[in-house]
This record gives C-alpha cells, sequence and structure tokens, in this order.
C-alpha cells in the first residue's frame, strides 16, 4: 500500500524539534513491505502547496497524520493548536479519498476527543510502529480492522485495548530517508529515545498516559550503534528524549560506557530525575560527551513535592546541581508553581532554593496544565475547578486560590534581575 505520513507539528516552544515519532512509525511501514514518503510541515511555508503537490504527485492510499502538540501550557496566553492541523486534514480530504488516521504523542492523551474535533476516520493511540502495520494490513485484506490495539474510530470510540511493545529492540530506529538532514548539519540536534513508560505517577504528568507505567528500554548496543551511523552522515549533536535518562542509573551508565569506548565526539543533552544520581554517573556523562542537563525539581518546597508525588529531596537536587556543575556540565532548572497546596510562601521557598543553585538557565511555569487521568485532574474536580465529565482538550489550568494577582507580580520582578530565568509572557 502506498502511505503517506504527515508531522503536524509546526511549534518551536523549546526548540525545532524532528520527528521522531512519525519516522519510527515509518520504518516500521517501509519493513512491513509498503511504500512510505514522509512530510514534515515544521519546515514548510505553505503546507496546503506542500501537501497538493504530495498528494497530486504520490496519490496515497492511506495518510497518517502525527499529532505531538495540543496546545502550548502556557495559562496566561494559551494557543491551542489543533486549529492548523483540522486545516490539514481538510486538504487532505479535498486531495484525497485515502482513509486518514491520527497518531503522535497528543493523540494519544486525547484520542477520541482529537479524532472528533479534526473529523479525521480514525485514530491509533500508542506505539503506532506495531499498530500501524497491522491495521494496513487488515484493510488491505479487508479484514475487520476492530481488533487492531489501541485502535478509535470516529462515532464508535476504542475498538481494542491498547497493547505496549514490551521488546523495544523489535521496533526499528529510523535512518536519514525519515529524518532528512538539512545543508547545515552543523545546526542539527537528533532526538534519542532509549525507554519509554514511566513508573513515577507525579500528579500533573501525562507521560504515562501517553508511555505507559512500565518502564522497557532499548539494548544500548542497538542506541549507540544508532547514533554511530548519525555520527558517520555528520551528524554530532543529540538530545535525549527520555523524561528521566538516569532511571535506572545502571543502565545510564551502561549507554555513556559504550559512547566512551566508542569515541564518536558528539555533544548531547538529556533529561535527570533528580534521585540516585551518583559522581560516577556524572563523570561517565561527562566523558561520553553530555554538555547539559534538564533537572525538572519543579518546587522548592518539600511539601509541595509530596503533594506532587515526587521522590526526592531538596537536598537530592542541591547535591546532583553540585556535580553536575563540578564536571563542567551546564543545569537547566525548571519550576512548576500553582500546585495545589501552594502559597506564597512555598512559592518564595521555590524562588529562594532555585536561585541558591546558581543554574546556567532557569524556566518557570505559572499554573498547571490539567490532563486527564492524573491525581491534579481529581483534586481539579474535587475543587469544581473542572467538571467531571470535561474532555480537557482545550486547555484547562490548575492555580492554586490567592496567587492569581500575586505571582505574576513577583515573577516579574524575580525575573528583571534573573535574564536567565523565563517567565511566562505577562504582557
Amino acid at each position: 500500500m502506498k502511505v503517506l505520513l504527515i508531522s503536524a507539528n509546526t511549534e518551536t516552544i523549546n526548540m525545532p524539534t524532528l520527528p521522531l515519532g512519525l519516522a519510527s512509525v515509518a520504518a516500521a511501514t517501509q519493513k512491513a513491505g509498503h511504500v512510505v514518503t514522509t512530510v514534515d510541515l515544521m519546515a514548510e511555508r505553505d503546507a496546503p502547496s506542500v501537501l497538493n503537490g504530495t498528494v497530486e504527485e504520490f496519490r496515497p492510499e492511506l495518510i497518517g497524520i502525527s499529532i505531538r502538540n495540543i496546545d502550548d501550557q502556557n495559562m496566561e496566553n494559551p494557543r491551542f493548536l489543533l486549529n492548523p492541523v483540522k486545516d490539514i486534514v481538510a486538504v487532505c480530504r479535498r486531495l484525497s479519498g485515502a482513509t486518514i488516521v491520527l497518531g503522535g504523542a497528543g493523540y494519544s492523551i486525547f484520542p477520541e476527543s482529537v479524532l472528533t474535533f479534526l473529523g479525521a476516520d480514525m485514530g491509533i493511540q500508542g506505539e503506532g510502529e506495531a499498530t500501524f502495520p497491522e491495521l494496513i494490513e487488515r484493510i488491505e485484506r479487508g479484514a475487520d480492522i476492530s481488533g487492531v490495539p489501541g485502535l478509535y474510530l470516529r462515532g464508535y470510540g476504542l475498538r481494542c485495548e491498547r497493547t505496549f511493545v514490551k521488546d523495544l529492540d523489535l521496533l526499528p530506529l529510523p535512518q536519514a530517508d525519515f529524518l532528512p538532514l538539512p545543508p547545515r548539519k552543523d545546526e542539527l540536534w537528533i532526538p534519542v529515545q532509549t525507554r519509554r513508560g514511566c513508573p513515577l505517577s507525579c500528579s500533573y504528568c501525562s507521560t504515562g498516559e501517553i508511555e505507559g507505567r512500565t518502564l522497557r528500554r532499548r539494548s544500548p548496543d542497538i542506541v549507540v550503534e544508532w547514533i554511530a551511523q548519525w555520527r558517520k552522515a555528520g551528524v554530532h549533536q543529540f538530545y535525549f528524549v527520555d523524561n528521566t535518562f538516569n532511571l535506572p542509573a545502571s543502565y545510564a551508565k551502561e549507554i555513556c560506557r559504550k559512547l566512551i569506548d566508542r569515541d564518536l565526539n558528539i555533544r548531547w543533552w538529556s533529561i535527570l530525575y533528580p534521585k540516585g544520581v551518583d559522581k560516577e554517573l556524572v563523570a561517565y556523562l561527562a566523558r561520553a560527551g553530555c554538555e547539559q542537563v534538564s533537572i525538572g525539581f519543579e518546587s522548592g518546597s518539600e511539601q509541595i513535592l509530596k503533594s506532587m508525588n515526587k521522590r526526592f529531596t531538596l537536598e537530592e537536587v542541591r547535591q546532583i546541581s553540585e556535580m553536575l556543575s563540578e564536571y563542567g556540565i551546564r543545569r537547566m532548572g525548571f519550576l512548576l508553581l500553582g500546585s495545589p497546596g501552594e502559597t506564597r510562601e512555598s512559592v518564595e521557598e521555590s524562588l529562594l532554593f532555585a536561585d541558591s543553585l546558581k543554574l546556567d538557565s532557569m524556566k518557570v511555569t505559572a499554573g498547571v496544565r490539567i490532563y486527564p487521568h492524573t491525581s491534579l485532574a481529581k483534586k481539579a474536580i474535587e475543587e469544581g475547578i473542572i467538571a467531571p465529565h470535561d474532555e480537557l482538550l482545550f486547555p484547562r489550568f490548575y492555580l492554586a486560590k490567592g496567587l492569581e494577582d500575586w505571582l505574576p507580580k513577583t515573577l516579574k520582578s524575580w525575573a528583571a534581575t534573573r535574564p536567565h530565568w523565563m517567565i511566562p509572557d505577562y504582557s
């Protein structure tokens, strides 16, 4: 079957991103024997013209659209990001009679409501590398598609419960044909995902809904060999998109050791959960080429950390930050202010704590995006902030009472003398 896969993401909220998820699905679909072409709208200024030319020339029998972001998570001036995607679906409908299938991380959080809003035919919640080729195979045979795991049909809802691939090594990693290199490779950062799933259950987080709550890992040999192939192609910058690169620490150390052994001369970023990080791991990070680490400690109040279901202490955050600094690894911190139990006193605790770490950069978010099936959503229902039937597709936020006017003024005051702090846009 001829399959067109479209990455609908055009946002550069933190940095321009390559469509790793879509490329992985494309590689799996091609491996299953289908003819695949991809379109990444991030680099296109005129999406309708690009799609018109591609559809007219390729004539797809099936169109898949990847949804990465629903909104920008900015409470002050929220931007809902699905309206442009709705236009993309409309263009595809006008140009082709092909079935339109949705997928991607954003879709997996709100599968039924996104499918209804965009007006596509069906969608796959979860890991498309396994289920999308199965869907195509059933369509080709004229077989019943309702048994495809994670499949939603518009108007009929979920047809079969989703499943998670236990062995990630069974899923192919995309090569340059689906992640094309720009003319200037020195501007390119390749995303790397070594594991999926998160068992931590932080009160506000949607990762468990997207990837499941069981941690699954790729073989370090496969990950490092994939990075080495990109290095041969002239790429030397990477960022690990795993939310918890150091969990478990033994796995992180093994990846670092193999990178060191290959002597690839690369530079990379990662995200650390601030627990279980020792000097040995930090030394490995530095030797393997890690130049920057994001530390999502979210609060400088022990009480708020507990309410968020965080499993680390402020002293652990401080120790890890100091070790990273000692080894010359840049540190970016994150504060998430306004969650249940937050007060002016706890906010001030957080600001003072973050300031004391002397980080290289600091990002502050005010107000917490409410996602379905989280303990934060349950709390918001109890307090009457949202209704039990609210699908939450259109962004809703939690901000503890008493902070509405005070918090913006306070953050503006702090950021005025701290140019490396990034705060919400209150203009």
